[in-house]
C-alpha cells in the first residue's frame, strides 16, 4: 500500500488522517485539548498538551494502519497562535498566545503609530493588528521574565504552531513560507523575515524557525512516524485552498470553521488589498516561484454556535441549531454581529462588539439562532465582495469546506447572499487533504498539472432569492455592523 497523511492541527483540536492514492480516507482519529481563557481579551493553548493531543491522534491511527505503508506526511496548523520555547531544552516558556487573543491591542496602537516603518509593513500584506505573531512576540517579551532571560542567553525560539509540531517529529526548528507570511515579520517579495522590522523590536533573526517552501524537505521523522519524510507544511487555510485545488487564479474557497477565511489565488501576483483584506502566500513547490492569495479572515463563525450552546444554553449541542433556525421562517428582523473579538476584514476593528439587534416581543430564540447562522453568511458575503473588488473579477462559483458545510440552511442562505452557485466537496477533511496532497505531490516529486485525483462534488447551492430581498437583508446587516463598532 501507499499511503499519504497529515495532521490537522486546529483551534479546538487535532487530527492525524492516513489517505490512500486516490485521496480517500483510509483511518482518522481526532482529539479535543483544553481552552484556557485567563480574561475576556486572553485565549491561551498549553503547547504541551497540544502535542499530546496528536501524538494521541497519531497512535490511535497507528493501531490500525501498517506504518510501512504510509510514504509521506503533511502538516496544517491553526496560524498566528504563537509560541515561545527553549532552543536548549525544547520546553515552552508559557502558554501559546492564540489567534483569538485580543490582550496585545495596546502593543498594536504603538505600532501603529511608528510611521518609519510603514514600508516595511506594507510589504507583510497585513494590517497591524493583534491577529498576527508580532505583538504576541512583543508581549511574551515584555511580561514573561522566562522569555527576556532566554532572549539575552540566545535560548529562546518564537514560533508559529508548525514549527512546534516539526520540531516534536525531528527536532528541527522551520517553518513554511505560508505561516511566516502571518507574522508581521515577513516580507512576501523577497520571501524572508524582514530585518528592519526585527532590528526595530529588538527580535534577533537566530530567535526565528528557518523559512522553507511549502512542499519541499522538511527532513523525516524521528520519534512516532520514525522514517517517514515531512515533505509539506501549509497553514490551515492555505492548506483547504490546496485540498480545493484552487491552483488557478481566481479560483476561491471559504471555509467554515472557528472562523471563516476566503481565499483566492492570485497566482504569481502579489496584490496589496486596498478593501481590507490580506495579502498572504498561497504556497511554493520547491525552487519555482510563490504563489500567492488574497484573504479574508472572520474571527468568529462556528465559535457563535459554540457560545449560543455554552453561554446562553439556548441549543444542547451545535447541530441543534438548523432544526431550531428552521422553525421560523425568517429572522423576524434579529440581526447578530458576533464581534466578540473586535471584527476583522474588512473593517478592522478592534473596539466593536458583539450585538443582537432588532428584538422586539415577537422575537423568539429562533430567530435568534437564525441570526446567528444568518451572520456567518454576511460576514462571508463581506469577504468576496472585497474580493471581487480588489482582484477585478466577479466569482461565479465558491468552494465551500468545514464543519458548518453540513448545515443545509447556511448554505443555501449563503448561496442566496453570495448570490453565486456555493459547491461542496464529498471529502469534508479538505484543510488535512491538502496538506497530505502536497505531501504526496512533493515526495513524488510531480507537478501540480500531473495531479489526477479529484475529490467528487457532495452538494451544491444556487441563488433562490430576488435582488430587493438580498439588498434589503444586506442593509440591516450594514446597520447593525455600525452599531458594533466603537463600543469601546
Amino acid at each position: 500500500m501507499n499511503y499519504f497523511s497529515a495532521i490537522d492541527q486546529g483551534t479546538t483540536s487535532s487530527r492525524f488522517i492516513v489517505f490512500d492514492e486516490d485521496g480517500k480516507v483510509v483511518d482518522q482519529h481526532q482529539e479535543e485539548f483544553n481552552q484556557y481563557l485567563p480574561d475576556q481579551y486572553s485565549v491561551e493553548h498549553n503547547p504541551e498538551e497540544i502535542w499530546k493531543s496528536v501524538e494521541n491522534c497519531i497512535n490511535e491511527v497507528l493501531t490500525r494502519v501498517d506504518i510501512k505503508d504510509i510514504k509521506s506526511l503533511g502538516i496544517t496548523n491553526q496560524r498566528e497562535t504563537t509560541i515561545a520555547w527553549s532552543k536548549s531544552t525544547g520546553k515552552p516558556f508559557y502558554n501559546a498566545l492564540v489567534w483569538q487573543d485580543t490582550r496585545t491591542q495596546d502593543i498594536c496602537d504603538e505600532i501603529s503609530s511608528n510611521n518609519k516603518l510603514e514600508e516595511d509593513f506594507n510589504k507583510t500584506g497585513l494590517p497591524i493588528a493583534t491577529y498576527f505573531s508580532l505583538s504576541k512576540i512583543i508581549w511574551l517579551i515584555n511580561n514573561v521574565s522566562d522569555v527576556k532571560d532566554a532572549l539575552k542567553n540566545n535560548d529562546v525560539i518564537f514560533s508559529t504552531v508548525d514549527s512546534w509540531l516539526i520540531y516534536k517529529l525531528n527536532g528541527t526548528i522551520q517553518t513554511d513560507v505560508t505561516n511566516a507570511s502571518r507574522t508581521l515579520l515577513f516580507d512576501l517579495e523577497t520571501l524572508s523575515w524582514n530585518e528592519n522590522i526585527l532590528n526595530e523590536y529588538n527580535i534577533p533573526e537566530n530567535s526565528l524557525p528557518q523559512i522553507k517552501p511549502s512542499l519541499g524537505n522538511f527532513g523525516n521523522c524521528t520519534n512516532i512516524l520514525e522514517n517517514i519524510p515531512i515533505t509539506a507544511v501549509l497553514g490551515d487555510q492555505q492548506a483547504s485552498l490546496f485540498g480545493q485545488q484552487c491552483f488557478d487564479r481566481g479560483s476561491v474557497k471559504n471555509t467554515y470553521g472557528t472562523g471563516c477565511f476566503a481565499l483566492t489565488n492570485t497566482g504569481e501576483d502579489i496584490i496589496y488589498s486596498k478593501n481590507g483584506l490580506l495579502t498572504t502566500v498561497a504556497y511554493k513547490y520547491g525552487d519555482k516561484k510563490a504563489s500567492y492569495a488574497i484573504e479574508g479572515s472572520v474571527a468568529i463563525a462556528g465559535a457563535a454556535v459554540q457560545w449560543l450552546r455554552d453561554n446562553l444554553n439556548i441549543i444542547e449541542s451545535s447541530d441543534e441549531i438548523e432544526s431550531i433556525a428552521l422553525q421560523e421562517k425568517d429572522n423576524g428582523g434579529v440581526y447578530f454581529v458576533p464581534a466578540f473579538s473586535g471584527l476583522f476584514s474588512p473593517h478592522w476593528d478592534p473596539t466593536a462588539r458583539g450585538v443582537l439587534v432588532g428584538l422586539s416581543r415577537y422575537s423568539n430564540k429562533k430567530h435568534i439562532a437564525r441570526a446567528v447562522l444568518e451572520s456567518v453568511a454576511y460576514q462571508s458575503y463581506e469577504l468576496l465582495d472585497s474580493m471581487q473588488k480588489d482582484i477585478g473579477q466577479t466569482f461565479n462559483e465558491v468552494k465551500v469546506d468545514g464543519g458548518m458545510v453540513v448545515n443545509n440552511l447556511l448554505m443555501q442562505f449563503q448561496a442566496d447572499i453570495f448570490d453565486k452557485n456555493v459547491i461542496s466537496k464529498e471529502l469534508q477533511e479538505i484543510t488535512a487533504y491538502g496538506a497530505g496532497l502536497a505531501s504526496y505531490i512533493a515526495n513524488n516529486d510531480m507537478d501540480i498539472e500531473q495531479l489526477n485525483i479529484d475529490q467528487k462534488i457532495s452538494k451544491s447551492w444556487t441563488a433562490n432569492i430576488d435582488t430587493e430581498k438580498r439588498n434589503y437583508y444586506l442593509d440591516n446587516w450594514a446597520k447593525a455592523v455600525e452599531k458594533s463598532k466603537n463600543w469601546i
